[in-house]
């Protein structure tokens, strides 16, 4: 079996999915699989001024639904074949496919974990005015094996949910732009969305495969995650696509550039980082207490859009010693005057007013990453960040 690509743990395939999952003499760690959703009909519709094509391929065309059932069967019985006794699949899909998908791995014996909703915010309107919006996707998340345990990154889905156990309803908005930059996929899955999934379900260093890969986002997230990656498609141009991607992110400024908008999410976690000197950072935990200037001056702070998501503190001194604590109550602040500070013992030379937050000194949350808070000027300076630039990052 002739390898497409192959360069740095990124390895493609090019042909027959289940042909090529039969020839594979490797387990992987990990599946994720964006089967066809067999919507394509083959025609073009006018609506509000707008024409929507509903033709995505052949691979996608309408099929009945014993084809379907026989496709799944195939597909998913040699993925069984080369995952691992502790491996995970997760499979998406629509209405139009996931009751298939869902019989089908039951009657092969894996266990279903979860069906996640990821419901996306920015859906576009559906053209039709009889039925509601579709803005919604289903991802079936199963095991192997129904008596053998799975790996689930529980501790890094809570700290990314405010410390509170994930539900399986996912707000997470649809492919953006910046992924774009090569081309597109008609049916592109986003890479926050790839982010939460490999996360959540593998560990650094393991193997994830995608048996329907397109332009390869599962292996882009993959990578950048420390992940190997093993591809498969039919469509040669969507390969090259993906090849495009991964040359992108050889380059280490871009890499990070992506990195960071793959691990944000409109909906995140944030965390407000403080610099203060070690005396002044052991009183703060001490008290509970963390106030900053209120301003845009050097270690001050302005009050900006996402402060109604911040959940944590975290203190450091010099970008060295970091903490990272709970605050007492989400998203809020209060404006004190220099006078009450000191009657909690704090001695504020700076400005008459201040900007304080409370949070539990008795709940510090231990870092799942080495925490590299040094950012040249910016070190010393107050800022809001998405807890997932402190937390499970590897």
């Amino acid at each position: 079996m002739e390898q497409y690509y192959n360069d740095n743990g990124f390895l493609l395939y090019h042909g027959d999915t289940v042909e090529i999952l039969e020839s594979l003499d490797r387990k992987v760690d990990m599946i994720f699989a964006d089967p066809p959703y067999f919507l394509s009909k083959g025609f073009t519709m006018r609506a509000k001024g707008r024409v929507k094509c509903f033709d995505k391929g052949n691979w996608d065309k309408a099929r009945p639904l014993e084809e379907i059932n026989q496709f799944n069967m195939s597909w998913l019985s040699k993925c069984r074949n080369i995952l691992k006794d502790n491996g995970t699949i997760w499979v998406s899909g629509t209405y139009h496919n996931i009751s298939s998908v869902s019989n089908c791995l039951m009657k092969l014996g894996y266990k279903i974990l979860n069906i996640i909703v990821w419901n996306k915010p920015d859906a576009p309107l559906t053209l039709s005015d009889s039925h509601f919006n579709f803005s919604a996707e289903y991802i079936i998340w199963a095991r192997k094996y129904k008596d053998k345990r799975h790996f689930y990154n529980i501790e890094l889905m809570k700290y990314i949910n405010g410390g509170k156990r994930m539900s399986d309803v996912w707000n997470l908005p649809t492919t953006g732009l910046w992924e774009k930059t090569c081309g597109k996929h008609p049916t592109q899955k986003p890479l926050r969305l790839m982010y939460r999934i490999i996360m959540s379900s593998t560990q650094s260093g393991e193997t994830i495969l995608d048996p329907f890969a397109g332009s390869c986002t599962t292996g882009i997230a993959a990578n950048l995650l420390g992940r190997t990656f093993i591809g498969i498609d039919q469509d040669a141009k969507f390969l090259d696509l993906g090849i495009k991607r991964k040359t992108e992110i050889s380059d280490v400024e871009t890499a990070n550039k992506i990195f960071r908008k793959m691990t944000e999410n409109p909906s995140d976690v944030m965390v407000i980082v403080n610099h203060a000197r070690k005396e002044l950072k052991e009183k703060m935990i001490e008290t509970g207490i963390c106030y900053l200037r209120a301003g845009d001056s050097k270690g001050s702070l302005c009050v900006t859009p996402g402060f109604e998501r911040m959940q944590y503190v975290l203190l450091h001194t010099g970008g060295e010693d970091v903490r990272l604590f709970k605050l007492k109550k989400k998203g809020c602040f209060q404006i004190w005057t220099k006078e009450t500070l000191e009657k909690y013992g704090f001695k504020p030379e700076h400005a008459t007013y201040y900007v304080v937050i409370q949070f539990d000194n008795k709940d510090e949350m231990p870092l799942s990453k080495t925490v590299n808070i040094k950012e040249r000027i910016n070190t010393y300076r107050a800022r809001l960040r998405p807890l997932s630039d402190y937390v499970g990052i590897k």
